[in-house]
């Protein structure tokens, strides 16, 4: 469906005339969560990557918690060896020493003691250090709270997934 040879890239008409499971397939990338796929997708056609890009935000915003969590439940955890967009996005680990890695671990454990689900967060561009104080810090967030910064990680991961998805015209870091 409309790749660019050699980007991963989808061409925007192309998704938008796509059949559904096709589009829900593609979308799937940038969030696992199929209730959210089928969405964005059943929202086309849309006129821009801008357009896609805010139904697919929108759609997170409003996503019941389970869909959420099946959401979570496709994303490795922070210091793992990852492939894909988590690689790029978490690249900030790699530079990790040997202390930081460890600490991640354990912070990784302690989280998903705490709340059940995998430590998410927005990893692009932060190093090491900063996503281990952000989860050290998150450890004292009460349910409510935490859900809230889940979810508003889970919309940054989703529309720099879908900026990277359609198109270098969309693809800014944030």
């Amino acid at each position: 469906m409309g790749r660019e040879k050699g980007v991963g890239v989808v061409a925007l008409a192309g998704w938008n005339s796509a059949p559904l499971q096709d589009a829900v397939r593609e979308l799937l990338a940038c969030c696992a969560s199929t209730d959210w796929a089928g969405r964005v997708a059943t929202g086309r056609p849309y006129p821009d990557v801008a357009a896609v890009v805010a139904a697919g935000v929108a759609a997170v915003a409003n996503l019941p918690w389970a869909e959420v969590g099946a959401a979570l439940a496709a994303h490795p955890r922070i210091g793992e060896r990852v492939t894909g967009w988590s690689r790029r996005e978490q690249a900030g680990v790699a530079l990790a020493g040997e202390a930081t890695a460890a600490a991640l671990v354990t912070a990784n454990r302690a989280y998903e003691e705490r709340f059940g689900h995998v430590f998410l967060i927005f990893a692009t561009g932060r190093t090491a250090e900063d996503m281990l104080a952000a989860a050290r810090s998150r450890l004292a967030n009460d349910e409510a709270t935490e859900r809230r910064v889940v979810r508003d990680e889970l919309g940054k991961i989703t529309r720099l997934r879908l900026e990277r998805l359609f198109g270098p015209e969309g693809a800014v870091e944030r």
